[in-house]
């Protein structure tokens, strides 16, 4: 009996003991989670080696003249106007832009570029934001709503950027109302909201449908009117299925405003820079692509940006859908 009592109790002691080992510290939670992230940096990088590796194995292995199948050419040229060397591309980044006295070196200068851009695609990314979410609430609202302009909003997607951007332009030079007169970087923003609205709008309609009936139900219960239920239950439940649909819009909103700045001949964004050092390829070929390093470069910070706003409404992404 006494035995027995003292194995339970050297039990027990054992298990006190090693109960905090078992518990996940939140040390131990922050180092999980600082690992996943460098994780991910590290895969990152790991991609853009991979990437420039592939470029330069293909530049080495095949002919000159590309790889051709019958009469159609379905790989490059290999030649160094054509396929410039990574190595190359990047000196010619810190190289003037052109012999001038005091001319900008190139990444200064598609900074620059890029920092206009920038500014235009976050005006659209607003107005995008706003015309998608409104959009969402009003088909998630009413679903003869939704039977109405869903199909619209997919097929607006189909509409050719590039032949739609001059007549937007033409159109917005037009306007004007009082003193207000119509800028051309505002066209450049309309389409880049054009582009941006349609993925926030799907993910917010998907988001506002996704409250069980049984939460909905309960909001009943508490005598909780439409806008009430719509702010406190709703929007919270929403934010797994936005985020994802806020980055990806804002990716698009910069795709817009570079094709709206190549379409209507908006100076000074990267769109612009584009197709000047496109048209210096010849002479120059490795500055042409430094464009479009900085589309590239520009695309992840705006739709990294949202991660930001990630961060603020962490509480609400217990689990993120990107579906």
């Amino acid at each position: 009996m006494t035995g027995t009592l003292q194995e339970q109790q050297a039990t027990d002691a054992a298990q006190a003991a090693s109960a905090p080992d078992r518990a996940p510290a939140p040390g131990g939670r922050r180092r999980r989670s600082s690992g996943r992230q460098a994780a991910r940096w590290v895969w990152g990088i790991a991609g853009i080696v991979l990437v420039g590796v592939v470029w330069e194995l293909y530049k080495w292995l095949a002919p000159a003249d590309g790889v051709v199948i019958g009469e159609t050419r379905v790989l490059p040229r290999t030649t160094d106007l054509a396929m410039p060397h990574v190595w190359d591309m990047l000196a010619r980044l810190f190289e003037p832009v052109t012999r001038a006295p005091g001319a900008n070196v190139l990444w200064l200068e598609i900074a620059l570029g890029a920092l206009v851009t920038l500014g235009i695609a976050a005006a659209g990314w607003l107005v995008g934001v706003i015309v998608g979410i409104g959009l969402a609430i009003v088909m998630q609202r009413w679903r003869l709503a939704e039977w109405g302009l869903l199909p619209w909003i997919i097929i607006s997607q189909t509409v050719p950027l590039i032949a739609f951007a001059p007549v937007v332009r033409s159109w917005g030079s037009r306007v004007e109302i009082g003193a207000f007169e119509w800028q051309d970087w505002m066209s450049v923003a309309l389409i880049a909201s054009y582009l941006a609205f349609f993925p926030i709008a799907v993910g917010a309609l998907k988001g506002l449908q996704s409250p069980d009936r049984i939460h909905t139900e309960l909001m009943k219960t508490y005598a909780a009117g439409y806008w009430q239920t719509l702010f406190r239950l709703r929007f919270p439940a929403s934010v797994p299925y936005l985020l994802p649909a806020l980055r990806l819009g804002a990716a698009n909103a910069v795709i817009g405003a570079v094709v709206a700045e190549v379409s209507t001949g908006l100076q000074g964004g990267i769109g612009r820079l584009l197709i000047q050092f496109a048209g210096q390829a010849s002479g120059d070929p490795a500055k042409a692509w430094a464009p479009i390093f900085g589309a590239i470069v520009l695309g992840l910070v705006a739709a990294g940006s949202i991660a930001l706003l990630g961060v603020i409404l962490q509480n609400y992404r217990r689990v993120e859908v990107t579906a």
